[in-house]
């Protein structure tokens, strides 16, 4: 698995373009073009999955040039397995180390042949059993082949069997039961304990076999890159964690199809200069997520702007370990004093598009399975109720209006990230509907590039962020979710044992639909128990870049090709 099911992304604006693309429909001026999607599509809603990426044969590509993008932050964590890298550490690593398969933005899976040679799917004696041929002429940057251990470092450091290892996610490898030498050491034979529906969302990156102890595991891509374990046809050129600026150049060691870029780089930018930055021909591509960067871009000349789906859910965590969110019924009636409609308006403002509230973290609206379980588990936007059931928690209004027990008032802290005007119009906005049920919710804005560092401390009592799917697996990733045993996205503290081993049962049911059918159901069951994680909204991707270039986001989590990972060789200016 890539980065899990989910990455990690600011706010839940995410105004700057990342590994997901702050989006939501939108539009161009006379002097600019419309990509290639269904526009009239995009603006209704999110059931119908849309891709526009400029996709070109790599022939139709120039040889040279350079490519600047923005990026939210260059986290401190640039292990992409580790539990602290959100997907922008993602987003970097794509860069420069291996990208094993392929998905099309539909979700189809391919090998890469620069790779994997072949990969052959088997059931043996109850147990999914899943061959990998290695390319003979695979190595890492420091001259090392590129042999089986490589499957079991990558198996072994993210199982779940050493809690040394701090990991984002355990799904899928906490099921293998080995991984071993096959005819040679160009050959990795990889054995489930039992069926494993999901084989094809593991591996798709890997590590080097010198990240083998929980010391280099955690520590030894913390503010540094690692070229020298990675692979590809690019690597690092430069990298400045102060600055946020990361500069790749072609790999004289990679074996394949040469990149077609001199250099690709990227630099951090808060969400207002970021789109300044597009404007003075500093970056060559950016989010236009809102109203006013949309008409921003309006007038610009030798532009195209992109619409597609959005692999993304905006979420609302409450965290259930600081005491004034101990309780759920206090949990359930902030979320219930919540519009998500009236949010969604002003996330969507002058955007010419609309939709339904989302109601799962497992599957998006256009994926086969979907339903609403946030609905089913027993939300509805009903400040009567949230009411009554703050005045059952023991919360009464005091003479102000907000609610007090044990002389204690209700009151917590949103943090908000960047400095986009949408994002904090929307916190204003719920700021506004939890005074109407005695809530009293502070504010406080933090910049774009502190974001994983202070999600990840934990020590918030709310948080507004992103998820990103990295594929079309949907339960595969459940206990990435909701599993008490895994915080890197959620930290709200609502897990328990027992949804624990609810969850792992569903992985034994060997047929992907049935699993997803039974994952579902589960799902409305952690809402109607934890009442920790808020679906808010979905959104789709609206991209402005210059004219030309092609071969969009070949990244995963990208956003304007769906589920979609391309050759990073291929991304460039179009002849």
């Amino acid at each position: 698995m890539r980065f899990g099911k989910k990455g990690l992304v600011a706010g839940v604006a995410a105004i700057a373009l990342s590994l997901s693309l702050a989006a939501c429909g939108g539009g161009s001026g006379d002097n600019n073009d419309q990509g290639s999607s269904d526009q009239s599509s995009a603006a209704q809603g999110s059931t119908k999955l849309l891709a526009d990426y400029n996709p070109q044969p790599r022939d139709n590509i120039k040889d040279g040039g350079t490519v600047t993008m923005p990026i939210v932050e260059v986290s401190a964590q640039q292990n992409t397995f580790q539990a602290d890298g959100s997907a922008y550490t993602n987003q970097i690593w794509t860069w420069y180390n291996p990208q094993m398969m392929f998905f099309s933005p539909e979700g189809k899976w391919s090998a890469n042949p620069d790779y994997l040679t072949d990969v052959k799917d088997e059931q043996k004696d109850g147990n999914t059993v899943i061959t990998y041929t290695i390319n003979p002429k695979a190595k890492w940057n420091d001259g090392s082949p590129m042999t089986w251990e490589t499957f079991k470092t990558t198996w072994q450091d993210n199982s779940g069997k050493n809690s040394k290892f701090i990991a984002s996610s355990t799904d899928g490898y906490s099921q293998i039961k080995s991984v071993t030498k096959g005819t040679d050491d160009r050959q990795a034979v990889v054995t489930f304990d039992g069926p494993w529906a999901w084989w094809q969302g593991l591996f798709n990156t890997v590590l080097n076999p010198h990240v083998n102890t929980p010391d280099v595991y955690n520590t030894g891509y913390l503010n540094k890159m690692r070229p020298e374990w990675g692979a590809g046809p690019y690597t690092i050129d430069s990298a400045d964690f102060k600055t946020g600026r990361v500069t790749f150049k072609q790999n004289p060691n990679w074996w394949g199809d040469k990149g077609k870029l001199d250099k690709v780089v990227f630099q951090q930018y808060e969400d207002t200069a970021s789109i300044n930055a597009f404007k003075n021909g500093e970056i060559d591509m950016v989010s236009v997520a809102t109203k006013d960067r949309l008409a921003q871009v309006k007038s610009m000349s030798d532009i195209t702007v992109h619409r597609a789906s959005r692999l993304y859910n905006g979420v609302l965590e409450l965290n259930a370990g600081t005491p004034i969110l101990k309780d759920p019924k206090v949990r359930q009636a902030i979320m219930e004093g919540i519009d998500r409609k009236t949010v969604a308006k002003i996330r969507f403002n002058g955007l010419d598009y609309t939709e339904q509230p989302p109601g799962s973290f497992n599957l998006l609206p256009f994926q086969p399975g979907y339903k609403d379980a946030f609905t089913e588990a027993g939300y509805k936007y009903d400040t009567a109720a949230a009411g009554k059931l703050l005045d059952e928690a023991g919360w009464t209004k005091g003479s102000d209006g907000i609610r007090e027990k044990d002389g204690k008032k209700l009151s917590f802290e949103l943090p908000l990230t960047g400095d986009d005007p949408s994002i904090i119009a929307q916190g204003k906005a719920i700021q506004s509907m939890e005074k109407e049920i005695g809530v009293d919710m502070q504010i406080k804005q933090i910049a774009s590039a502190d974001f994983s560092k202070i999600f990840s401390g934990g020590q918030w009592d709310a948080f507004m962020l992103g998820f990103t799917s990295s594929d079309p697996f949907g339960v595969a990733y459940m206990c990435q979710l909701y599993c008490s045993t895994s915080t890197s996205l959620n930290k709200t503290q609502t897990g328990t044992p027992e949804m624990d081993k609810k969850i792992e049962a569903l992985w034994k049911i060997a047929d992907q639909t049935k699993q997803t059918e039974a994952g579902m159901n589960l799902e409305v069951e952690v809402f109607k128990q934890t009442w920790g994680m808020m679906p808010m909204f979905n959104g789709p991707t609206v991209v402005a870049t210059k004219k030309g270039l092609a071969n969009l986001t070949p990244e995963p989590y990208s956003g304007l090709d769906g589920f979609g990972v391309q050759p990073v060789q291929n991304f460039g200016w179009q002849k």
